[in-house]
């Protein structure tokens, strides 16, 4: 098959389905911000990716200063809350200035947060300089672990693991085990009624859409871990953010988590055997046939008639 031996085609879906782990949690994370704004909240917010950048280049700066006084072992868990609450900051702004005034206008919020993200592009831009930038990681996250000759599983990519895992529980615990979780889910069934009975509904938007930013900003800090960052870097992810949560059922964590993984690995081996860009549209193929048959997702939530 493809000219490998069973055992070399054995190691390379290994090795890609590993890469496409690294892709999964900052899908992830991505889609776990879009999930909670979209999902919950109705709002497509099409700069959902430069909140992203706003956490990378957080991580990068923070990388130069921790280079500068010689503490680069310690500074990257510190740069993973800075990065969360610099974008929930932002996030909390946004909301107040702007999309308060959008909600049940979806195709608004649409045309709105892509102006967004244009403006914020040209920020990263002129701020930071168009070339692409990297992160110092610290020397605990360099190397690799072997668990056979021809495996590489680098640190890094088990690192950032944990953290998605981490963030993961976390969400769920805030929407669900939570007293806010329980007011931000009564705001969305019925916005009327959840007013009426004493929960402030423009602080729980406000706080949610705020939250779902900070999520994208700690997927920014993860990201510089595989890549370099750059204005545009949030781009590149968008759409792919936004079909995880359409494919795995808009208001489903579970499904989130599902879709993120079933994508990532279908780009990542099929971009292997193929080009980058065939190894892309085989998997949109395969979503779209998918949605075709189970238009809500594939973990629809179950709505009481």
């Amino acid at each position: 098959m493809f000219g490998y031996s069973m055992a070399e085609i054995g190691n390379i879906v290994v090795m890609q389905g590993f890469s496409g782990l690294s892709m999964f949690t900052v899908l992830l994370l991505m889609a776990l911000g879009l999930a909670i704004i979209f999902g919950q909240m109705g709002v497509i917010n099409m700069a959902h990716g430069e909140f992203m950048t706003i956490g990378a280049y957080t991580t990068v700066m923070l990388s130069k200063v921790a280079a500068t006084y010689g503490f680069t072992n310690y500074y990257f868990i510190f740069a993973i809350v800075i990065a969360f609450l610099l974008a929930f900051a932002v996030g909390y702004f946004i909301e107040f200035i702007m999309i308060r005034h959008l909600y049940k206008r979806p195709l608004d919020t649409l045309l709105a947060t892509w102006g967004l993200s244009l403006v914020m592009q040209q920020i990263f831009r002129s701020s930071f300089g168009a070339k692409e930038v990297s992160a110092e990681l610290p020397e605990w996250m360099l190397g690799s672990v072997n668990p056979t000759p021809d495996i590489d599983i680098p640190i890094n990519g088990l690192f950032v693991m944990v953290l998605a895992a981490l963030v993961t529980f976390g969400v769920y615990m805030f929407m669900y085990k939570s007293r806010w979780g329980l007011r931000v889910r009564a705001t969305v069934q019925n916005r009327t009624m959840a007013g009426a009975v004493g929960i402030n509904t423009a602080k729980v938007d406000r706080v949610t859409f705020a939250l779902g930013c900070g999520i994208a900003g700690i997927a920014g800090a993860a990201f510089t871990t595989i890549a370099s960052t750059g204005p545009t870097t949030g781009t590149l992810y968008i759409v792919d953010s936004f079909m995880v949560v359409v494919f795995g059922g808009a208001a489903s964590i579970v499904g989130t988590i599902a879709s993120a993984f079933g994508i990532a690995q279908a780009q990542s081996i099929l971009q292997f055997f193929m080009t980058s860009s065939m190894g892309k549209v085989s998997t949109l193929l395969v979503i779209v046939s998918i949605l075709m048959m189970k238009p809500e997702g594939l973990f629809a939530s179950k709505l009481r008639k």
